[in-house]
Parts: structure tokens; C-alpha cells; sequence
């Protein structure tokens, strides 16, 4: 039996009783396979916590084990620290093949003292270039945080300790593709980019400061719609409200039905957008010439509907 590092949390009630919660810390050996960095990928303390290494020889990544058709993921992750110029850490999902689709968080290094960049992308049938940059609001070296993937027939929204940072909705039926047939693995890595990572490209990686190491824990996949193939056989674990991979039906109900999010997770959203971002695509008409993309304006035009 797979041992667990058991949490202990003393929750008082508003009846003024109190109860004990045991939680089991998420065992990586369950759910994760390291795929790549020769040794450079490490889960250790039995299971709780997994180590990406890189060096100037290779950088380390890893994958699930179980692949999703919708989902909420969530990962606690803690960035390389001091001068990470040139490194680049990720969290994302993709299908396989030539025109996948994939919805990313990136964590772009930094010198010494500079702020992280948070880079996500959403890419449907192979084509991405829809790229959202943040700051964060802490210093994401110094402890966890929790970073959060929610994909579901209606929107799918990135979220830093709870918070959307971003929405990429489903337009459809405005002729935007949108990801909703292919089943996409979680993953993981840490890898050189520094012919673009940093001050795009500017900033080089110092070797000298390495192996550079970013740590992973507490994988949450309870959320989840279930894929599997055996044999040529498709097994999908049943995802509408009232069934999931979670034994939480009503948990399952929030997040496959939600079509957009509450007034307080919009409110949210804003505060983020306003302060943190520091590039959208969507404004970007030096690099769209020729007009922006089509979600770009619809949003707009939603706008113009609403004031």
C-alpha cells in the first residue's frame, strides 16, 4: 500500500464544534510518469513532492499518467529562485498529433530582483499565437502557489491561487476553433530557452548559477474527465453533472456547467488584467496587420453591446 504523508487540519464549524480532517498529501508515484532528464526529475518524500533539475546538458520534464477530455487540474509550484534568466518552467495540457491542442502556463526566469513573467498560450487544431503575459503579485520563488487550469465545454480559465488571470471562451459558433474532441495528458518541465525566454532573448542563461531546480507538489486531478484506450476501445469516465473521476457530484456540477464566470470571479479577473498584465495579443495590431483575431473583436463587440 502506498504510504501518505497525512495533514492534519482542525477546522472549527460555526456551531462551534470542531472536527478533524485528515488529508492525504497527492502521491506523484500514482499519477506521474517523469519522461525525460536522465536522473534530472526526482520524486521524493514518499511521494509528495517532485524535483525538475536542469544543467547545461538537459533540463527534465514529466507527464501524466491518465490523459482528460475536460477537466479542472491544479499544481503547487515553486519557481527556480535567484537569477533564472533563460529558464523556462511549465505547467500545460496537449493532445498529440500534428494539429493538437494545448492550453499552457509558462514561467518565464528572470535576473536577480526582476519579476517572473507568467506566459499562457491556448492553441486549438496546431495554431497557438494567442499569448497573455502577467507579473505576479508575490515572489513566486519563495514558497508554493497553487496554479490552476480549468477546461470545460463552455470557457477554460488559468488561475493563480484562485484567482483567473485569464478566459478564453468558447466562440464556436463565431468560427473560432475551440478544443472539445481530443484528450490531452498533464505536463510538466524545465527546460533552456534562452534564445527567447528572457527580455526576448536579450538575457542569457548563467550556468554558473545552475543546476537550477523548480519543485512540484499537491497534483490535483480529482476533477476530471476520464480517457482511456485499450486495445482500440475508448473508455471516457461520464462527466455531466452527477458523475466524474471525483466522488463529489456537486463538484463536478461547478465546473463542467459553468458558462462564465460569477460577478466576484470577473471582478477578480479585472484587478489582475489591470495591474499585471503586460502583453495581449488582442491588442497587438502592429503584429496582426491584417486585423486582430476574431475573438479579439467579439469581445469587443460585447462590450459595445453591454455599455
Amino acid at each position: 500500500m502506498v504510504s501518505h504523508t497525512l495533514l492534519v487540519l482542525s477546522i472549527s464549524l460555526f456551531v462551534g464544534l470542531n472536527i478533524l480532517l485528515v488529508v492525504h498529501a497527492k502521491d506523484f508515484n500514482q499519477d506521474i510518469d517523469i519522461t525525460w532528464g536522465d536522473g534530472r526529475g526526482n520524486i521524493v518524500n514518499n511521494g509528495t513532492l517532485l524535483n525538475l533539475s536542469l544543467d547545461r546538458s538537459s533540463g527534465s520534464g514529466f507527464q501524466s499518467k491518465a490523459e482528460y477530455l475536460y477537466g479542472k487540474v491544479d499544481m503547487q509550484i515553486k519557481l527556480v529562485p535567484g537569477n533564472s534568466a533563460g529558464t523556462v518552467t511549465t505547467f500545460y495540457l496537449k493532445s498529440q498529433g500534428l494539429t493538437w491542442d494545448e492550453i499552457d502556463f509558462e514561467f518565464l526566469g528572470n535576473v536577480s530582483g526582476d519579476p517572473y513573467i507568467v506566459h499562457t498560450n491556448v492553441y486549438t487544431q496546431g495554431q497557438g499565437d494567442r499569448e497573455q503575459q502577467f507579473y505576479l503579485w508575490f515572489d513566486p520563488t519563495a514558497e508554493f502557489h497553487n496554479y490552476s487550469i480549468l477546461w470545460n465545454p463552455s470557457h477554460i480559465v488559468f488561475y493563480v491561487d484562485g484567482k483567473p488571470i485569464r478566459e478564453f471562451k468558447n466562440l464556436e459558433a463565431m468560427g473560432v476553433a475551440y478544443p472539445k474532441s481530443q484528450p490531452m495528458r498533464m505536463y510538466g518541465s524545465l527546460w533552456n530557452a534562452d534564445d527567447w525566454a528572457t527580455r526576448g532573448g536579450l538575457v542569457k542563461t548563467n550556468w554558473s548559477q545552475g543546476p537550477f531546480v523548480a519543485s512540484f507538489m499537491n497534483y490535483n486531478s480529482e476533477n476530471v474527465c476520464g480517457w482511456s484506450t485499450d486495445n482500440g476501445t475508448t473508455t471516457t469516465t461520464p462527466c455531466s453533472p452527477g458523475g466524474s473521476k471525483s466522488s463529489s457530484s456537486s463538484s463536478t456540477s461547478e465546473w463542467f456547467s459553468q458558462r462564465g464566470m460569477d460577478s466576484s470571479s470577473q471582478k477578480a479577473l479585472r484587478w489582475v488584467q489591470k495591474k499585471f498584465m503586460v502583453y495581449n495579443y488582442c491588442k497587438d495590431k502592429k503584429r496582426f496587420s491584417k486585423g486582430l483575431p476574431v475573438e479579439c473583436t467579439a469581445k469587443n463587440k460585447n462590450k459595445n453591446t453591454k455599455s
